[in-house]
C-alpha cells in the first residue's frame, strides 16, 4: 500500500469514525428531548454551511449535514433563544422540568457510553484476540528486573485478577501508575513454577507514566522466535510487486543468514528506499529476488522501511502465544459492562491526574493524531477499529461530562445549582461562565492542535 493509500485509508477511517460517534451522541439528546415533548428545529452534524438540508416528521425538524465535521448540536425550541409562540410554551426546553432538562443534556454521552458497551459487546461474542502475557527477559535496572522477571513466565494475575491477555497487564497496570501503587504480579514459568513480584511504582514520575508504560518498568511482550517464513503477502507492496509468496521461506537478505522473522523485520525497518536482495526457499527451489522497502510512518512518527508482508504462524505457535477470548450472551454482557465502566473510569482518572500535575499534557492529542489512531487501526482490521472507535466513544462522552460551560457537563453543572438554591442560574452568570468555558476550550482545543504538529515537527 502507497503512502497516498494509507492517507485516503486514514481520512475515511477518521471521517467515518468522527461521523458515527456524533451522530450517536446527538441522538442521544434528540431521542430523549422527543421523549419529553420537546421541538427539535434541527438536528446537525457539523457545524458552519449545510452541504444537505432537509426537513422531515411533523415538527419539520432540519436534518443538516454541515460543512465542518467536528462537532454537532441538537437546537431546540428555548424561550431564551427567540420568540416562542404562546400555544408551543409547553414544548420549549426552558419550560420543561429539572429532571427532563438533565435527563435531554446527560443523554448524549450516555449514548457514546452505550456505543462502546454494544461495541465490546459484539466483540466478545465474536472472539477478542489477544497476546498471551509471556515476559522478555526485563532490561538491567528497570523495575522488573528489579524484581525478577524471568524470559519467558506467563503473567496469571495483577493484584489477585486473573489476566488472560497484554491488553489486559496493561489497562491494570495504568491504573495502578496514575494511583502511584503497588503491583502484585503473579508469574508461572514453563515448568509450572509460581512465583508473586511486587512492582512498586509509587517512584514513577509524571514523564515516565504518559510514556510507553511497559518500557518504562521493564515488562514487555517475549519477543519469542519466529521463523523467517512469508504469510499475509500485499499484492501492491513492495514484496507483492517483487514475486514474494506466502510460504516462501526468507534464507538471507544481502548475503547475511536470517535466525529469525524479527531479524528480517529489524534490517526492513532500517532499510526505508535502499534496495535489498533476498535469497528464498520456495518448494524445496531457492530464488533471488530484489525490493526497496517504502517509507512509511512508524509507531513513533518516524519513517520506517515497510514491505507489505506478514509472518506465517504456525497452529502450534498461534495456539501457545495468542489467546481469543470469546463468550456467550450472558457472559459478555458482563464483560462488556465491566470492560466499559473500566475504561470510563480510568479515562476519568487520567482526566484528574492531569489537572493535578501527575500526569502530562503533553498527551492531549488533537484531530491530526485520532486520526493517525484511526488509520493506523483500520489497517490492522476491523476489530482494533472497532476497538478504536469505542475507546474513542468512551473519550468523547466523558469529555462532554466535564463541567465546563458550553460542555455537557457545564449545564448539568448549571443544573446541580438550580437545584440547591431552588431557581435558574442567573443570565448574567450565564454569560459569564460561558465566556470563561469558551476560553478554556478554545485554550484545550490549541493545545491539543501544538501537540499534534509538535509530533510532526519532532518526528
Amino acid at each position: 500500500m502507497t503512502l497516498f493509500g494509507n492517507s485516503v485509508q486514514t481520512v475515511l477511517a477518521f471521517l467515518g469514525a468522527l461521523l458515527l460517534l456524533i451522530l450517536v451522541h446527538e441522538w442521544g439528546h434528540f431521542w430523549v428531548a422527543r421523549r419529553a415533548g420537546v421541538k427539535v428545529l434541527r438536528f446537525s452534524i457539523g457545524f458552519g454551511k449545510p452541504l444537505w438540508l432537509a426537513r422531515r416528521g411533523p415538527d419539520q425538524t432540519e436534518w443538516v449535514i454541515g460543512a465542518l465535521p467536528l462537532g454537532g448540536y441538537v437546537r431546540m425550541l428555548d424561550e431564551r433563544e427567540g420568540f416562542v409562540a404562546p400555544e408551543e410554551l409547553s414544548r420549549a426546553f426552558n419550560r420543561q422540568s429539572l429532571a427532563w432538562r438533565f435527563a435531554i443534556v446527560i443523554a448524549g454521552p450516555l449514548a457514546n457510553f452505550i456505543l462502546a458497551f454494544v461495541i465490546y459487546w459484539g466483540l466478545y461474542l465474536y472472539g477478542v484476540p489477544g497476546l498471551v502475557p509471556y515476559v522478555d527477559g526485563p532490561p538491567p535496572g528497570t523495575l522488573a528486573a528489579s524484581a525478577g522477571f524471568q524470559a519467558g513466565e506467563q503473567i496469571v494475575r495483577v493484584n489477585r485478577n486473573p489476566v488472560a491477555t497484554w491488553n489486559e497487564v496493561q489497562l491494570l497496570l495504568i491504573d495502578q501508575a496514575l494511583e502511584r501503587g503497588r503491583l502484585e504480579i503473579e508469574t508461572r514459568d514453563s515448568a509450572g513454577h509460581i512465583a508473586v513480584r511486587g512492582l512498586d511504582l509509587s517512584g514513577l514520575q509524571a514523564e515516565q507514566r504518559d510514556a510507553d508504560l511497559l518500557d518504562q518498568i521493564g515488562l514487555k511482550p517475549w519477543d519469542f522466535p519466529i521463523p523467517p517464513e512469508a504469510g499475509r503477502v500485499l499484492a501492491d507492496g513492495p514484496a507483492g510487486k517483487a514475486g514474494l509468496q506466502a510460504g516462501d521461506r526468507i534464507l538471507d537478505v544481502n548475503g547475511a543468514p536470517l535466525p529469525s522473522w524479527q531479524a528480517l523485520v529489524k534490517i526492513i525497518r532500517a532499510s526505508a528506499g535502499r534496495t535489498l536482495t533476498l535469497t528464498l526457499e520456495r518448494q524445496g527451489v531457492t530464488q533471488v529476488i530484489t525490493l526497496t522497502p517504502q517509507a512509511e510512518p512508524g509507531e513513533q512518527g518516524a519513517l520506517v522501511g515497510k514491505i507489505g508482508v506478514s509472518p506465517r504462524l504456525s497452529p502450534e505457535i498461534n495456539a501457545r502465544f495468542w489467546r481469543t477470548v470469546r463468550e456467550g450472551p450472558v457472559t459478555a454482557l458482563q464483560h462488556a459492562a465491566s470492560k466499559t465502566w473500566e475504561v470510563i473510569r480510568l479515562t476519568f482518572k487520567t482526566f484528574g491526574a492531569m489537572v493535578v500535575g501527575q500526569a502530562s499534557w503533553k498527551n492531549v492529542g488533537g484531530p491530526i493524531q485520532i486520526a493517525d489512531y484511526a488509520g493506523q487501526s483500520a489497517r490492522m482490521g476491523a476489530i482494533p477499529y472497532l476497538t478504536f472507535i469505542a475507546l474513542i466513544s468512551i473519550s468523547l462522552g466523558a469529555l462532554n461530562l466535564l463541567p465546563v460551560p458550553l460542555l455537557d457537563g457545564g449545564h448539568l453543572m448549571y443544573y446541580v445549582v438550580e437545584l440547591i438554591k431552588g431557581s435558574p442560574v442567573s443570565d448574567r452568570s450565564l454569560a459569564l461562565t460561558q465566556r470563561v468555558g469558551l476560553m478554556l476550550l478554545t485554550a484545550l482545543m490549541g493545545f491539543a492542535l501544538y501537540n499534534d504538529i509538535q509530533r510532526l515537527l519532532t518526528n
